[in-house]
This record gives C-alpha cells, structure tokens and sequence, in this order.
C-alpha cells in the first residue's frame, strides 16, 4: 500500500493545517514491492546498507505461499546483525511487526499480505527449532495428560505452535494473559 501525504493550507476554526491522506490500491505484486522498498527504506533511516531480497515460501501448515523479505547481511558487520536481531529476536519481531502492520494498513484483512522478516537464517533456525520444542511438549501432554505452559514466546512464535497442532487430534492450544505475558498452553483434548 502506498500513502501519499498533500498539505491544505485551509484553515478551519483556527486550528492550522489540515493534512490529507489519499490511499492508491494496488495489485498484490506492487505490495511485496512495497514491502521491498518499506524495509530498505527502514534500514537505511537506521544507518544500516543493506538489501532485500523479496522471496516466496510455502507454508506447509496453512498451505499458502508467504512473502519472505530476506535482509541481505553479506555487507553488514556481524555487531549491526545481532543489533538488528536484538535479545531473542525481539529486534527483527519488531521490524516484521511493523511491516506487517503498516504495509497493510488499509487492506482488508481477508486480502493483506503477510511479512515474514528474515535475517542471517534466524527465522528458519527458530521455526526448526520450535517445531522440536512442539514435539517434546505434544509427548509430555500425551504422556502425563496435563497441560503444559509455553513462556517467552512472541506473539508470531505463538500462531506457529497454535498452527503446528491445528491438525493434531488429541492435542489442544489456547494462549493465556495478556502481552507482554501472555503464554501458549499445550494441553489434551478431549
């Protein structure tokens, strides 16, 4: 989506200028383009000189295609990386949450575009490893039939395991609290 802001120098009841926002819709392929241009432009407001490369993954367990902006680390120091990446991924969740937030801030919920915001391999490391992490927790479940509490997940950390179990007969999630201590409970179904 892109966004095109116009001042108008008429005043109303003394209360200065009134901006205008004026919205242009576009096809889905000039909003991963958009997603491109957003996340470079960030990165270069941040003082970091790198890339994206906009790629398309499958998404075995909702068995749809994502939009995958990949932030090309070759020319960046090994210290702006892990900065970008932050303690646990909370720097490149927040990246991915805006993304997501502002390149879809006026489609319609049913037709916007996911983000999934890549780094140095962190996203794929942390996929692989939350699908082992699901699988102890689903034996543990199945093996004591009690239910079993997931801290310190991100909100996106959190959809994927709701996602991972979507299909599993004799295992349940619902997430618990609210941020920024919500948890994932695993536990049996019945």
């Amino acid at each position: 989506m892109r966004f095109s802001k116009t001042q108008n120098n008429n005043r109303k009841s003394g209360q200065g200028k009134i901006d205008k926002i004026s919205i242009q819709v576009i096809t889905m392929e000039q909003e991963k383009q958009a997603g491109q241009d957003w996340l470079e432009n960030l990165l270069k407001l941040m003082g970091f000189s790198s890339n994206v490369k906009v790629d398309y993954r499958e998404n075995e367990l909702e068995g749809t295609n994502e939009c995958w902006l990949i932030i090309d680390e070759t020319e960046l120091p090994l210290e702006k990386t892990l900065m970008l990446l932050g303690e646990k991924g909370e720097g490149i969740d927040a990246i991915q949450y805006l993304a997501n937030t502002l390149i879809n801030l006026t489609v319609d919920s049913d037709e916007q575009q996911g983000f999934t915001v890549e780094l140095n391999g962190y996203r794929l490391q942390r996929l692989e490893q939350l699908k082992s992490l699901t699988e102890e927790i689903a034996q543990k479940v199945r093996q004591t039939g009690q239910e079993i509490e997931m801290t310190a997940l991100s909100s996106a950390e959190r959809r994927q395991i709701h996602s991972f179990f979507k299909n599993v007969e004799d295992i349940a999630t619902e997430s618990r609290g609210q941020e920024p201590n919500r948890r994932l409970i695993v536990k049996p179904r019945y």
